[in-house]
This record gives structure tokens, C-alpha cells and sequence, in this order.
């Protein structure tokens, strides 16, 4: 199946488990957040969802869907926020489509950046490179679930670079570093595309490709976006979603390889992360 008509099934496959799970109640105490099924979305969405159950006392759903999907969710009002906007340039045509009915609440982290990535050994150093290498990288860039933001700017790159030699494969996240983990251990040449903040720079000697057509864009930042009239409906979860943000990357990647443990738990890492910076989620609750 090609990857527009593939994209189309999942989002609508997407959208319709949001629409048919209800609308968002004002009355209750009960809050949805959709996410992206990445390590750093699920770090972020899974430690909301515990304050607001552990320490104000909703009951939270998260809904992991496809990026077009969770931004129509929240424009729609089907879920209240996300905290996984990745902006000025990832998420930007997301964002242009539903801008009107939604409220941008800020970066929760900044110094996060897309691009393709390479293990430390493999000898060359920009995307410019890549063709002419491609047996070596068995014509394949790895890429991640279809529709993402760093998808289609990698479509844009195998066009604009004339990577006519190199396939674009479609993937997931863990589908990704999957296939980084089984090359690293032969020591074989791959290309995957890539982010940060994100565990797998903690467990290997990883490098970003040189991007002299700045393609792939510059330094990014994930925000919390969340639904007109969470603030009235909700004033409190708002105020929090509001204060919500990491002190910076590193935090958050730590959460990130805490969840690539043997046997854990996102939501227990969650609570121990609440646990061990007491201060910090006080001040998101002020």
C-alpha cells in the first residue's frame, strides 16, 4: 500500500476511535490527552497523566494515535491537550489547520532537533553523502510511523539531496531502533531517521548527518497545545498543562531510559519521577 493511501487509512482509523470514545465532559472529572506512540511523547503524556491522577484526583485516558489524528483531536475538542507539539517546523502544517480552535500553552523543552542519524563509526558526515554509500546502507533509510512530521521532511530530503539510490522505509519507533540495535552489533552501516531528546543517545555513540540544506530544520521545541476552552472548563488541569515543562533535555531523557528498563513501567516510572522531584511538580500545581 503507498504511504499517502496507508496514512489516510490510519488516521481515519485514528480519528474514529476519538470520536466514537465521546466527547470531552466539563462535568466530570475526567480528562483525555492524545499522544504519539514515541519514547519522548509517551515520558511526557504518561507523567501528566500521573499528576493529574496521583496528586488533583481526575481520572485520566490517553489515546495513543497517529500526529495528524492527535492535532485534529484536540482542534476538534475530542480530547483536551497534548503535550507533544513539536514546533516551529515539525508539527507545523498540523498546526495551521486547527491553530483557530486550539491554545499553544508554550515549549515544555527546548534543544530538540530532527534529523538522520548514523552510528559514530560509519565515515561520512553529511545527508549530501548518502548516495553514493548506498550499498553500504543497503539502500534503506530507516524511518518511523507514516504521517509524521519527520517523515514528510525526509521525503523532502531524499528528493531535494537526489537520493535516488536510497529508499525511505516506514516504520515505527521501536521498529527504528530496532533495527539501529541489530546493525550496531554487527557493525554495519545504517541510516535512521532521528531525534532528540531520545534514550538510544545514552546506549550507543550516535551522530546526526550534516544537513546543509537545512531540510530536516534547526533547533526545535515540544509544546503543550490544548483545546479552546480547557480554561474555563477546567481552570485547574489548565493551570497545570500551563506550568507543566521539564527543567531540560536531559530530564526528560532520563524518564525516556528509565521506560527502556527491562520490565518497566511507564506509569510506575512516572510516579517515581514525582516521588524524586517533589519541588518541581509543586510548582506545576501553584
Amino acid at each position: 500500500m503507498k504511504q499517502g493511501k496507508l496514512f489516510q487509512v490510519l488516521l481515519g482509523l485514528a480519528t474514529a476511535l476519538l470520536l466514537t470514545a465521546g466527547t470531552v465532559s466539563a462535568q466530570n472529572k475526567s480528562v483525555r490527552i492524545a499522544y504519539v506512540e514515541w519514547d519522548c511523547a509517551a515520558a511526557s503524556t504518561h507523567l501528566v497523566q500521573a499528576v493529574l491522577q496521583e496528586k488533583m484526583g481526575y481520572e485520566v485516558e490517553i489515546l495513543p494515535v497517529a500526529a495528524a489524528a492527535m492535532w485534529q483531536a484536540v482542534g476538534t475538542g475530542n480530547v483536551d491537550g497534548m503535550v507533544t507539539a513539536w514546533l516551529p517546523v515539525t508539527h507545523a502544517d498540523y498546526y495551521e489547520r486547527v491553530k483557530g480552535n486550539v491554545e499553544d500553552l508554550g515549549p515544555i523543552v527546548g534543544g530538540a532537533r530532527l534529523g538522520w542519524v548514523i552510528p559514530s563509526y560509519v565515515t561520512i558526515d553529511s545527508i549530501a553523502e548518502v548516495n553514493e554509500h548506498a550499498d553500504k546502507f543497503n539502500r534503506r533509510i530507516i524511518g518511523i510511523d507514516p504521517g509524521a512530521g519527520l517523515m514528510r521532511l525526509s521525503e523532502e530530503a531524499v528528493q531535494d539531496y537526489r537520493l535516488d539510490r536510497m529508499n525511505l522505509i516506514e516504520g515505527s519507533d521501536a521498529t527504528m531502533t530496532a533495527a539501529l540495535s541489530n546493525a550496531i552489533d554487527r557493525n554495519e552501516w545504517i541510516v535512521v531517521t532521528g531525534w532528540s531528546p531520545h534514550w538510544k543517545f545514552g546506549v550507543w555513540d550516535l551522530k546526526y548527518l550534516d544537513d546543509p540544506k537545512g531540510i530536516l530544520g534547526g533547533e526545535e521545541r515540544i509544546h503543550t497545545v490544548v483545546r479552546n476552552g480547557l480554561e474555563e472548563d477546567m481552570p485547574e488541569v489548565y493551570n497545570f498543562l500551563n506550568n507543566f515543562h521539564w527543567k531540560d533535555p536531559n530530564q526528560l531523557q532520563m524518564v525516556m531510559a528509565w521506560n527502556q528498563e527491562p520490565g518497566s513501567d511507564r506509569y510506575e516510572n512516572a510516579k517515581r519521577f514525582i516521588a524524586e522531584n517533589e519541588e518541581q511538580v509543586k510548582s506545576w500545581l501553584e
